[in-house]
């Protein structure tokens, strides 16, 4: 661990606002304070950062480039504190200088480089990588404005734009040594030299790729990795010539290109600029990582067929899969290798995770968009096709079925999963469940043809960030009773199941659960402007807004709920809060409208005096990492309410089990693995199996209208979204949500996500809910045992078996001594 002097670093500090603001440190503002901390601490990460690539260097250590459209980082300052054991030095030489470093930490906006679970998983491996000593690099974009802010207005979600840099962000540094140019456009000139043709990309646009680097930290261990996030620069800033000539668009079109590529995460793909904006992006920071891997490979190497021994390119989803084509340009046309060679090195270094079989995310592009944008590649794309399905039809002799499910070019279309299967050395599935159902339904096929290369890695996260920083009153607490190995080694968490019996420690473990949900209160209380009973319970969904998530299911039942306590105001109930957080895609109407009705319901629920509070319902605006870390340390109840087959893994399950909540869920994704780790009676499952929902949609779905009929609950419940008893301005206003559950004139399917058909299963469970939380020995008995069977689902865990299986790194060691030569 670090030594940090307090009165060395009090200086720097002092030393920072001076500098860089002209002031003393009594009359800097908050933010200058923040940004004065932070670069204290950057000056102490820099060293072991610099001691890292040396060991890198002079190791010759083999690498994984970790390729991303998201990193969903949070916020850097206090967990590169943690994670250099500085908390107590720094903690203290603050509480000198005056300031408290909570309030500094909330100066720090998240960085807005991703949204959902992808980006939070890429980032968490990037936190293992480091704190394991494996040599990595994240590499993405530096989106100025990210996805978006939401606000909530009227109850209805507002984008606007996420200004996360515009105070400068101080962990970031700036690496024009390695900018490099990536094109776009244009047309393939063929050039024979007498022994071979050269293919040159002509009539092009192209912009500067400039990198930022970030430092990741590795827990105690001198180790610093790095997120390596590039900007986008026009090439000629300005033409001065097209000016003059009155030509105003083309003075400023370098600069245009360049600033849209880089402005936010995933423009809005439902029109054509919008897909052609994604593509781009992608392409850009693929491009760019790959040219500047080889270039640094080649300081080193002089024998590019060695580049697997060196190498491993893993491709987070499909969206860098481009990597596998951009890698042969690379190979064939600036290294001069042959089709076999680059082929043989290009399926030796690419890895592909498939996050999803949600039709959305496996990306297709039309090949006018693909063949126009990036001409040489979509050829090499075309040849990589053309030889993969002669070997297709050698195994399957006159078989177009098997063409037509395999082809990477088919149908107008460039399909980007069957690209990465085809190139790709390995294809991981996230959770047992979710890789055996690539296996036997969605990529069945390939699996067929190539079963040498599937594989599942079960997701995990990282305990530093979201048990040791986002929960320190448990973090202590656990280090009290079985010490700290668990911070780097989660499955010593198994040594609290000794005391879950015993009425001393599940009092204590139950009122660190209290003291959390009075934090999270407070917080809801200041941004929702709600009072909510610390003593309710807690009952918590957050996570993307996507119909398959079933958001949908939950406040449905809330309304049905609320139906009940209106019938029989004096209901014997346990006090509920229903704590919601999410972002809908702003194209995305109907999962925009689904927050509407969550607010709508909670503006008639938290109003209506006659309920006594015995109901509250709570949208925190904004979801996003550092509000979630207050989220999982304070909830009783996990919703992972999924239509099972459709969830990959889920990792906010894991969150709220490590902070001892308990999962009410169906039976997908790493549920099933939660339940294995901790026991099917100390968890809430319900609904329809993955198995039955397969079996359904290859049958033709199920007929909802026949429980809508016949259950005059549910019936209650979906024609109040069409009565304008939540929107009396606008009966109308949820008519779209109505007709996705029902077979309507306006609906081609109804309730594809089994919404109804799970209702009545739902509703059972949550009934359980109550009973086992009156429950109280009970309750806090299985609460602990949640935490104590967390081990398996840290990301260490999951990175040891991508190292084992796929990547086989080495570690590095970084001692003190090496630190201290620089």
């Amino acid at each position: 661990m670090r030594e940090i002097s307090k009165e060395e670093f009090k200086k720097s500090i002092i030393e920072n606002v001076k500098n860089q603001y002209r002031r003393t440190i009594d009359e800097a503002t908050p933010q200058q304070i923040f940004q004065a901390v932070s670069y204290a601490i950057k000056d102490v990460i820099i060293d072991d950062w610099i001691a890292t690539q040396k060991q890198f260097d002079e190791t010759g250590a083999k690498k994984v480039y970790y390729l991303s459209m998201e990193f969903l980082m949070g916020r850097a300052l206090g967990n590169n504190i943690i994670n250099l054991g500085a908390k107590k030095a720094v903690k203290e030489a603050l509480e000198e200088l005056g300031f408290d470093l909570n309030a500094i930490e909330d100066q720090e906006p998240d960085p807005a480089l991703g949204n959902g679970g992808l980006g939070r998983l890429a980032a968490c491996f990037l936190d293992s990588l480091a704190t394991l000593g494996y040599p990595a690099y994240g590499c993405g974009i530096r989106y100025h404005y990210g996805m978006f802010k939401q606000k909530i207005q009227d109850g209805y979600q507002v984008e606007v734009p996420d200004e996360w840099l515009k105070n400068g962000y101080p962990f970031e540094l700036r690496r024009p040594e390695y900018a490099t140019e990536v094109k776009f456009g244009g047309y393939v000139k063929t050039e024979w030299d007498g022994e071979r043709n050269h293919f040159v990309q002509e009539g092009y646009q192209s912009v500067l790729a400039v990198p930022y680097d970030m430092p990741i930290v590795g827990y105690g261990n001198n180790v610093v990795n790095t997120l390596r996030i590039w900007d986008a620069q026009p090439i000629d800033t300005f033409s001065l010539s097209a000016f003059d000539k009155g030509d105003y668009q083309k003075a400023v079109e370098q600069e245009n290109l360049a600033k849209n590529l880089v402005e936010v995460l995933y423009p809005n793909d439902n029109h054509y600029a919008g897909k052609e904006l994604r593509l781009k992006q992608q392409y850009f920071f693929i491009s760019a990582s790959l040219q500047v891997a080889l270039k640094k490979f080649k300081e080193t190497n002089d024998d590019i067929h060695k580049l697997p021994e060196k190498i491993v390119f893993q491709m987070n989803d499909t969206h860098p899969t481009v990597a596998v084509a951009e890698l042969m340009r690379l190979l064939l046309d600036q290294e001069g290798l042959n089709w076999d060679e680059a082929w043989g090195i290009t399926t030796k270094c690419c890895a592909y995770t498939n996050h999803t079989i949600m039709a959305e995310a496996l990306e297709k592009w039309p090949i006018e968009l693909f063949s126009r944008l990036l001409p040489r590649v979509y050829q090499i794309v075309e040849e990589i096709n053309r030889r993969f399905l002669i070997e297709v039809q050698n195994k399957y002799p006159n078989n177009y079925e098997k063409v037509k499910k395999m082809a990477i070019i088919f149908d107008g279309q460039v399909k980007m999963a069957h690209l990465a299967i085809v190139a790709g050395y390995s294809v991981n599935g996230v959770a047992k469940l979710h890789t055996e159902i690539l296996k036997n339904q969605e990529l069945k096929d390939f699996y067929e043809m190539m079963p040498e290369k599937f594989n599942n890695k079960t997701n995990g996260i990282t305990q530093r960030r979201f048990l040791l920083h986002g929960n320190p009153l448990l973090a202590d607490w656990i280090t009290e009773q079985i010490g700290d190995e668990w911070i780097t080694d989660l499955p010593h968490l198994a040594k609290l199941k000794v005391y879950v019996d015993d009425p001393k420690f599940q009092q204590e473990f139950m009122n660190i659960k209290y003291q959390n949900k009075l934090r999270l209160a407070k917080y809801i209380k200041e941004h929702n402007g709600i009072d909510v009973d610390p003593r309710s319970i807690f009952d918590v969904q957050v996570k993307r807004l996507h119909e398959y998530k079933r958001q949908l299911l939950n406040i449905l039942h809330v309304m049905y709920l609320y139906n009940q306590l209106k019938d029989n105001p004096n209901m014997d109930m346990v006090p509920r809060t229903f704590i919601f957080g999410a972002k809908a895609a702003a194209g995305y109407q109907i999962a925009k409208k689904t927050i509407k009705l969550i607010n709508s319901v909670a503006d008639v629920i938290n109003n209506d005096k006659s309920i006594n509070g015995k109901l509250k319902v709570v949208f925190i605006e904004d979801y996003r990492v550092s509000n979630a870390e207050l989220i999982f340390a304070a909830a009783d109840v996990s919703e992972q309410i999924s239509t099972a087959s459709k969830e990959a893994s889920g990792t906010g399950n894991m969150k709220f089990m490590l902070n001892g909540a308990l999962t009410l869920g169906t039976m997908d994704g790493a549920n099933v693995e939660i339940v294995e780790e901790v026991g099917k009676e100390n968890a809430f499952i319900f609904g329809l199996s993955a198995d039955e929902v397969i079996n359904y949609e290859n049958n033709g779905g199920y007929n909802p209208e026949e429980i809508f009929n016949t259950d005059q609950d549910i019936r209650r419940v979906l024609m109040q979204l069409i009565n304008g008893y939540y929107s009396p301005q606008d009966p109308e206003l949820f008519r779209d949500i109505y007709n996705s559950l029902l077979n309507t004139k306006n609906s081609a399917k109804a309730d594809t996500y089994f919404i109804l058909k799970d209702f009545r299963s739902y509703a059972e469970a949550q009934r359980r809910v109550e009973a086992a939380y009156r429950d109280e020995n009970w309750w806090a008995r299985a609460a602990m045992l949640n935490t104590a069977s967390a081990g398996k689902f840290s990301s260490d865990r999951t990175i040891e078996e991508y190292v084992r299986d796929i990547w086989h790194l080495e570690k590095i060691h970084v001692d003190d001594d090496d630190v201290k030569a620089l």
